[in-house]
């Protein structure tokens, strides 16, 4: 009789070394035994690591197995058994990718392997690499569509990097294995997607393509990375959104419970196997691949809703909060530090001046919050809130608000300036779920490439954004339009699309048409691709390039 045994996930690629690569995979089992067979006659084999993934659960929301509305198989959140497998596979040759596969044997002996997939090691300087730049997945609507398109235009890719919002909620476990609308992460990374898109009444499918079974995935933290106190509501929703600072918390519940009553982003963590740096570990890091040096930056902060009649706010709390600060959400919450000074800043300073960096040929910054941006997410400023309490004659609360003076942005005054006296040449970065892009007056690069649907706009012309603060008005730190900061957006450069009114606009801001963006060391360009979703016969196109200088990097 057959086995019924199933992987979880294919295998994918994580932390290249200059000999070799860690393949991990995931499964509903412990097993006894776990494996990668590569080589040329697979006869080499290297066993596996088993770990259980600690938070992963599922709720009344998740949409996996028979649930396919709220409630009807999960009632709150349950914890689901997964396990973890990592192999380290060493003794490769640069340059040269061989044939491997994972197989999982179960404690009665049955067993179940994977498809042949190949590897390599870290690329050596002056190899020719093509990079997907992507982003804010979050089980889009159009993720399986941009991700299958990415194979059929590109072919094989040699990396991916990742700016943030892998899934949506990080404690969900079908949203990153097996979303029963099929269009969970790793499904959409591998090619068994299965998204059913519905336009005029014909559907149409999409699977995703097969990219990190071959290429290994560098990824930064996102907003959506962070889960908020741990098992205080009742459901993961509300957990994800329930977060405050952790000094509040500190001061509240004492350090041995700072982490359960604050934020963690342990599953993230407990996923990926990445770079490390001292003082942040997996969160921030820099990794050399090829003629690359990559600096991922831990910048990301709680994302909150404007208004505060009823709701935690980014601008003030609840009116039946006021007089409860446990139950406060603080406004917006840079979840780590970055500001000049910090630990990360100071990494930062320290990185930007190594070796590894001044000679590497392309020096890209990767993060997730924007630096210029027609999105929303821009505003308010990438600063710590100035919270105002406002009391009566008896000392009860009538308001709390929060401020967030435009020129305390950590990012634009304390990083920026690094970068550019680094002479960076790009910046990526997503959030804000469009694509758009701008260059500085001394040549660094931005880029924006976060389109897979739930679109929120650009604030370009007469659209405003949505963010802006209701109860006052400082006209100069909550910028309605454009770039709050102060660079014009670059104008695609191959084929614009056009508003209603046929000008050519700067962005893509769509929930039909999908854009993914490639970056090519052999000639430093970056190109970025669009496709129209509703038409599964229709071309992808090139509608952007650009060039990275890298003479300028070589000069004093």
């Amino acid at each position: 009789m057959p086995s019924t045994l199933k992987l979880l996930t294919d295998p994918f690629l994580v932390l290249p070394t200059a000999t070799g690569v860690n393949v991990v995979w995931f499964t509903e089992f412990a097993g006894s035994e776990h494996t990668v067979h590569y080589g040329e006659k697979l006869n080499q084999i290297v066993g596996a690591t088993t770990t259980k993934l600690s938070r992963i659960r599922e709720d009344q929301n998740s949409r996996v197995g028979n649930q396919t509305e709220d409630g009807q198989v999960y009632q709150q959140p349950l914890a689901r058994n997964i396990w973890r497998h990592e192999a380290q596979v060493s003794g490769l040759t640069p340059g040269v990718r061989v044939t491997y596969r994972v197989t999982s044997v179960d404690v009665d002996g049955a067993s179940v392997t994977s498809d042949v997939f190949t590897l390599a090691p870290a690329p050596t300087p002056n190899t020719s690499l093509k990079i997907l730049l992507t982003s804010d997945h979050q089980i889009k609507p159009m993720v399986a569509a941009n991700l299958q398109k990415v194979v059929e235009t590109i072919g094989q890719v040699d990396a991916v990097f990742f700016a943030g919002d892998l899934v949506n909620i990080p404690d969900r476990a079908s949203e990153w294995f097996d979303d029963n609308r099929g269009n969970a992460f790793f499904p959409c990374l591998q090619g068994r997607g299965n998204y059913e898109m519905n336009w005029d009444e014909v559907k149409i499918t999409y699977k995703g393509g097969q990219i990190i079974q071959h290429a290994p995935i560098f990824p930064c933290i996102g907003n959506h990375e962070i889960m908020g106190r741990f098992a205080r509501e009742q459901s993961l929703n509300s957990e994800f959104d329930d977060t405050i600072p952790r000094d509040v918390a500190r001061k509240l519940y004492g350090e041995e419970y700072l982490k359960d009553n604050s934020f963690n982003s342990d599953t993230y963590e407990e996923i990926f196997t990445l770079p490390t740096s001292e003082t942040g570990g997996k969160t921030y890091y820099a990794v050399s691949f090829g003629d690359i040096r990559l600096v991922v930056l831990y910048a990301t902060n709680m994302w909150r809703f404007v208004v505060a009649d009823e709701r935690k706010g980014k601008y003030g709390e609840p009116k039946a909060n006021l007089q409860d600060p446990e139950n406060w959400g603080y406004g917006q919450i840079i979840y780590e530090p970055i500001a000049k000074g910090s630990p990360q800043y100071t990494w930062l300073e320290k990185e930007l001046n190594s070796l590894d960096f001044q000679q590497s040929k392309y020096k890209i910054v990767m993060l997730h919050h924007p630096i210029h941006t027609l999105g929303d997410n821009i505003v308010p400023a990438y600063t710590d809130p100035l919270q105002i309490i406002e009391r009566d004659d008896k000392g009860s609360i009538t308001d709390v608000r929060y401020e967030y003076p435009k020129h305390a942005d950590y990012l634009v005054r304390d990083v920026i300036p690094l970068l550019e006296a680094a002479k960076v040449q790009l910046v990526f970065f997503g959030h804000s779920h469009l694509w758009n892009r701008f260059t500085s007056p001394s040549g660094m690069h931005f880029i924006e490439t976060s389109n897979v649907g739930n679109s929120y706009g650009a604030a370009y012309g007469s659209r405003k954004r949505g963010n802006l603060p209701n109860t006052y008005n400082h006209s100069q730190d909550y910028i309605a339009t454009g770039d709050p900061n102060s660079l014009e957006p670059v104008m695609p450069t191959l084929a614009p699309m056009l508003d209603e009114n046929s000008h050519q606009v700067p962005y893509i801001s769509s929930n039909e048409i999908t854009v993914f963006s490639i970056f090519e060391t052999a000639t430093g360009t970056v190109s970025s691709y669009r496709f129209d979703t509703r038409k599964p016969d229709s071309k992808v196109i090139k509608f952007d390039e650009f060039k990275l200088s890298w003479k300028h990097t070589q000069e004093s």
